[in-house]
């Protein structure tokens, strides 16, 4: 499918004529008509090209389970400039002229789904259904195992654009091929240096607007699994990149000359730190931050070796030269290596990861079919769910490096990166650990879960590492007393209410720390944390169809982990009548 459409809006002056004198003087005696097939002075315009594509898996036979579609936008801007601003002159009477802006952008979307069923049914992989033998029953077991990937789901998505001012050239009614056929429809080929070859760029020495481009991409992964029976399995996994570049130009002799360009940028990805999730880590000592130290200098001396720019010297802590312990390119790895458990002698030196890892979450309901759970149970189910992501924050070009001199240092003994990194993230959960959800014969409901979380927070400005985690433990309680009878003497008259008594308890204790440890000096400190109890009670009941009736008591209680906070204790209590007036 191919659709395109497009926009022209034109002024049209024709109002305006020159007198005697050469002045511009409005025609007064224009009739409405004169001039009606004028079509003007083009002001702005707008185009769209779009096309949708499904890719045609479907008519062959082995392939027939994946369906694919692609998506492709590419859109073009031509705005016209200020009038006032083409008169703009310099101290050396260059005057700006006419200049106008044009831009485009174009959007890739690729969105594929797995039928696993179909593909197993392609393979002849499908269950016996009443297996009457013990053969039939382990080869059943077999496929079950051989088809657990159930559902899959991939999507890709990207965003490309850019701005290019200082465009001189003007366009037609029916819009414009300028500065290139492809670039109006969306194409991120550069341009730049055939327009200014072409003199469609202004070469006003003064002119400061910016050339600038976006990047932007996402990718997401879905996927389920059923292993055994009642075991559902939730795999995801995701990418996420952005960058914007901008520079100043200058027009020198149809030339295209770059100045101060300049990229910044974010990127998160998902990722798994369960290596190092229960390790122990608190104010007095942390196994991993002392991997983190150490780390460093196996990086170091790995970088050293593929650049071969150290000359073989070391600084005084014993690392190569230009490679020292704080440095970025060797602090990132080594921090990546230490918190998720890898080798520092074999993961990879770049701050971008191309390849997300998988994210989990897992529900068991198979308990209920043994007799004991069968017998005093209505419903017994297990869950447990892990997220982790690693993220940069706000990266950017450094301006002092020089792809030319590789050797340049900074004020520290460093060879200078290319590009700047403030700080890395590494975020943690696991939502719950472990969480068991209950309903017992008797209408009881129980749940109880553990959750465990944990946040790390690598700042390249002043070789600080924050840390915090946290544990919760919690535990729920309901139970429903259903038609429960209850005499009241509302209006004057004794009457008998008849409805469900809800009750429900929660207790929580949250105990979290926040602690920043020092990359070049023995000193951690604890900056915050507390260790909180709550319980939560409620009872909720019905008087009558309108009537409802809630009692509630709140109590919290904080104790701080550093002493220049006070505990704290909070408690609330009451009663809620709530009446509804309507049907």
């Amino acid at each position: 499918r191919l659709d395109f459409s497009a926009s022209n809006n034109s002024i049209v002056k024709n109002y305006f004529q020159n007198d005697s004198e050469g002045n511009i003087v409005i025609n007064k005696e224009l009739d409405i008509w004169d001039g009606f097939w004028n079509t003007g002075e083009a002001n702005s315009h707008n185009q769209s090209f779009q096309l949708s594509y499904q890719l045609p898996f479907k008519f062959f036979p082995l392939i027939n389970f994946i369906s694919t579609s692609y998506s492709y936008s590419g859109d073009f801007n031509w705005e016209k400039g200020s009038d006032a601003m083409a008169l703009v002159e310099d101290e050396l009477g260059n005057i700006l002229g006419n200049v106008n802006t044009i831009q485009n952008a174009n959007t890739h979307t690729v969105n594929t789904s797995f039928n696993m069923s179909k593909f197993y049914k392609n393979l002849g992989l499908e269950k016996k259904k009443k297996p009457k033998k013990i053969q039939d029953n382990i080869i059943n077991s077999f496929i079950g195992l051989a088809t657990g990937l159930t559902r899959l789901k991939l999507n890709y998505a990207e965003n490309n654009g850019k701005v290019l001012p200082g465009y001189t050239q003007s366009l037609g009614f029916l819009g414009t091929s300028r500065p290139s056929l492809a670039f109006v429809f969306g194409s991120q080929s550069d341009i730049r240096y055939e327009a200014a070859k072409n003199g469609w760029l202004t070469n006003f020495p003064s002119f400061n607007e910016q050339f600038t481009q976006v990047h932007n991409t996402k990718f997401d992964l879905v996927a389920e699994l059923s292993l055994i029976e009642d075991l559902k399995i939730d795999i995801n996994a995701n990418r996420v990149y952005s960058e914007n570049f901008s520079e100043n130009f200058i027009i020198t002799d149809n030339q295209y000359n770059s100045l101060s360009p300049n990229s910044f940028g974010n990127f998160a990805i998902s990722t798994i730190l369960i290596k190092t999730s229960f390790k122990k880590s608190d104010e007095n000592e942390s196994i991993t931050f002392n991997n983190f130290q150490n780390n460093r200098l196996i990086i170091a001396n790995r970088l050293a070796l593929i650049n071969g720019s150290s000359g073989g010297g070391v600084d005084e802590f014993g690392y190569p030269l230009g490679y020292g312990k704080n440095n970025q390119a060797v602090l990132i790895p080594a921090f990546i290596s230490a918190y998720s458990g890898q080798d520092p002698s074999s993961i990879s030196l770049s701050a971008i990861r191309s390849t997300p890892l998988p994210n989990w979450s897992l529900q068991y309901n198979g308990l209920i079919n043994l007799e004991f759970f069968k017998e005093r149970f209505k419903r017994f189910s297990i869950g447990h769910s892990y997220r982790s992501s690693y993220t940069l924050n706000s990266f950017k070009s450094n301006l002092e490096f020089d792809l030319e001199d590789l050797s340049l240092k900074d004020v520290s003994g460093n060879f200078l990166n290319e590009i700047l990194y403030t700080n890395i993230n590494l975020v943690e959960q696991f939502n719950p650990l472990l969480k068991i959800d209950m309903e017992l014969k008797n209408s009881i409901r129980l749940v109880v879960a553990l959750k465990k979380d944990r946040a790390l927070s690598l700042s390249l400005d002043n070789d600080l590492l924050t840390e915090s985690s946290g544990t919760d433990y919690s535990i729920g309680f309901g139970y429903r007393v259903k038609d429960l009878k209850f005499r009241n003497g509302f209006g004057g008259r004794q009457k008998v209410s008849k409805g469900d008594l809800n009750i429900k308890a929660d207790v929580n204790i949250r105990d979290n720390i926040t602690i920043i440890r020092n990359l070049n000096i023995l000193d951690n400190k604890v900056t915050a944390g507390q260790t909180m109890w709550s319980l939560k009670l409620s009872a909720d009941y019905a008087l009558s169809k309108s009537f409802n009736a809630v009692f509630f008591y709140d109590h919290l209680f904080s104790k701080f982990a550093i002493s220049t906070a006070f505990p704290m204790t909070t408690i609330r209590s009451g009663m809620t009548l709530r009446y509804n007036f309507g049907e």
